[in-house]
């Protein structure tokens, strides 16, 4: 089992998981983060430290298995981070919103990267 980033935390990206994670198993995205399902121990710490309830574990996937795909495949290519960023300046217009991945998600890396 994994866990996984899923539609929440697009354009929120807040981090406070990335501090937390053991083993450093987080990738980031221009607005999102992700998961490496490989790297990830599934020992849980992340997923109370998104304000947002965007890190499910694999179980609450959806049944074609969207959110674990996408998690793989951007782990591999985006920049693994291990010190949380600044969350966007807009994130509140962002938080609650629905369907943010079909309307705001970049599939480009982040500008920056920690390590």
């Amino acid at each position: 089992m994994t866990y996984l980033v899923t539609d929440a935390c697009v354009k929120c990206k807040f981090m406070d998981c990335v501090e937390v994670c053991p083993v450093d198993c987080f990738y980031e995205g221009e607005n999102f983060l992700v998961i490496s399902p490989d790297d990830c121990i599934d020992c849980g710490v992340c997923e109370p430290e998104c304000p947002v309830d965007a890190i499910v574990a694999d179980t609450e996937d959806t049944p074609d298995g969207k959110w674990l795909t996408i998690n793989a495949d951007y782990a591999k290519v985006w920049p693994n981070i291990t010190v949380k960023g600044e969350p966007p300046a807009d994130r509140a217009d962002y938080e609650t919103q629905a369907g943010k991945f079909e309307k705001y998600f970049s599939p480009e890396p982040a500008s920056r990267s920690l390590t």
